[in-house]
């Protein structure tokens, strides 16, 4: 009699570029680098791909969650090798991760684009009230829980409407905002505005860092009677009451309680469990990238991209377009021992929304100074602004961007303002 026994047997998989992470940086580099190189491995776990701004729209009733994804498979490079698992460690310095199933990757280079973790658990029932039909609890910001917000604002009668931006980096800052005054623009068509007091309880001293938009943005909340709270964090909501516990930043020790009818709420985030524990990351958990180069500061075939790195702009999907192009050519020339001439200069982008049919059009860059492509006032309300943000920048997304083919509106910015800036 014989016995048999199962043997498992881990994979070696080896790559010129390994890119961790199939988010818009994965992908757009994916792009970029397969035309360089056919010897390319995308690590990434997911089957769907989301375009995460349209998640705004989502949860105004403008657009349907099917219209926000496709297959990850669809958006891959012929040349680049899939693999869809999830990175468990980073080990650099063997030039190597080890993936979920157990496989390792070795890479000759290495694109880090894992994004940003949502962390429910750190505000005590914030989960139970998503998971809660009747909750009057929402967000935006999760493909599971996007449509809710639409639903709830639906069923809002009379009462407050809370909105609440955590004290934590997070996806587009800006985002908080917009469903605020999508609400307050659907309370008024449906003539109810006057039963709602609408709240913003921000843990940032400002409405918005750039004061060209900062200052625009608070004319709107008090022409509107939108109430503003600065520094205040919430920390705890208790669903069946409809009580949200809010602390006072600047005030150790002081709490206060407020009922709602709709709340709002944007979860503290993180980069991904698997950085902050790797010695790929900076003392607050990010990628420890130079802000300028993309290069990691101490293993230099590592670059990154998008929301997990350090670099100190507002993470949205237009900086990561504008870093991709910095993030590609800088690895060729350090591929062939040319000198990385290519600098990032902070550029970003928030369309934020300010009704169902208008938008300010946010742009600026490290120095928080206004960097608008068009050579028109962004900063008013405008119904253009709000047609780019809908119809246009999706197209761009979809098939120029993930192609490999957009780095921003640089170019456009210099036609449109005569090679100005």
């Amino acid at each position: 009699m014989f016995s048999t026994h199962m043997i498992s047997r881990h994979i070696q998989h080896s790559c010129k570029f390994l890119i961790v992470g199939g988010g818009s940086g994965g992908c757009t580099m994916a792009a970029k680098l397969s035309k360089y190189e056919r010897d390319v491995i995308m690590l990434e776990p997911n089957e769907k791909h989301y375009y995460q701004p349209m998640f705004t729209l989502i949860g105004g009733g403008m657009k349907t969650l099917s219209q926000s994804y496709c297959s990850t498979k669809s958006l891959i490079p012929k040349n680049v090798s899939w693999i869809q698992d999830k990175v468990h460690s980073f080990n650099p310095k063997n030039n190597s991760v080890t993936i979920s199933n157990g496989d390792t990757i070795h890479y000759d280079y290495m694109v880090v684009s894992v994004g940003l973790q949502l962390n429910y658990e750190q505000i005590t029932g914030l989960k139970e009230a998503l998971d809660s039909k009747d909750s009057g609890v929402c967000t935006n910001y999760s493909s599971q829980y996007v449509e809710k917000t639409y639903q709830v604002l639906q069923n809002f009668k009379s009462g407050n409407a809370i909105f609440t931006l955590p004290n934590t980096p997070i996806k587009c800052a800006g985002a908080p905002q917009k469903v605020m005054y999508i609400t307050e623009d659907y309370l008024k068509k449906k003539g109810i505005r006057n039963k709602a007091n609408i709240m913003y309880k921000t843990s940032t001293p400002a409405l918005f860092s750039v004061k060209k938009y900062g200052r625009k943005l608070q004319q709107i909340c008090n022409m509107r009677n939108i109430s503003i709270e600065t520094r205040q964090n919430l920390i705890k909501i208790n669903p069946t009451q409809k009580i949200a516990t809010f602390e006072f930043l600047d005030e150790p020790n002081k709490v206060e309680s407020v009922e709602y009818s709709m709340l709002h709420v944007t979860p503290p985030m993180s980069p991904p469990d698997v950085l902050i524990q790797s010695n790929l990351s900076n003392s607050a958990g990010y990628l420890d990238v130079d802000p300028y180069t993309l290069r990691h500061n101490i293993y230099g075939n590592i670059f990154g991209i998008g929301d997990c790195t350090s670099c100190p702009t507002s993470k949205t999907v237009a900086a990561v377009a504008a870093q991709s192009k910095v993030v590609h050519k800088n690895m060729i020339n350090v591929i062939n021992g040319k000198n990385m001439e290519e600098k990032y200069d902070g550029y970003t982008s928030c369309p934020i929304i300010t009704s169902n049919n208008k938008c300010i059009l946010a742009e600026f860059n490290y120095d928080l100074k206004p960097l608008e492509t068009f050579p028109i006032n962004q900063g008013n309300e405008l119904h253009s602004m709000f047609l780019l943000k809908k119809d246009i920048l999706p197209i761009i997304y979809w098939n120029l961007m993930l192609k490999g083919n957009w780095n921003g509106p640089k170019t456009i910015r210099k036609l449109m303002h005569f090679g100005l800036y």
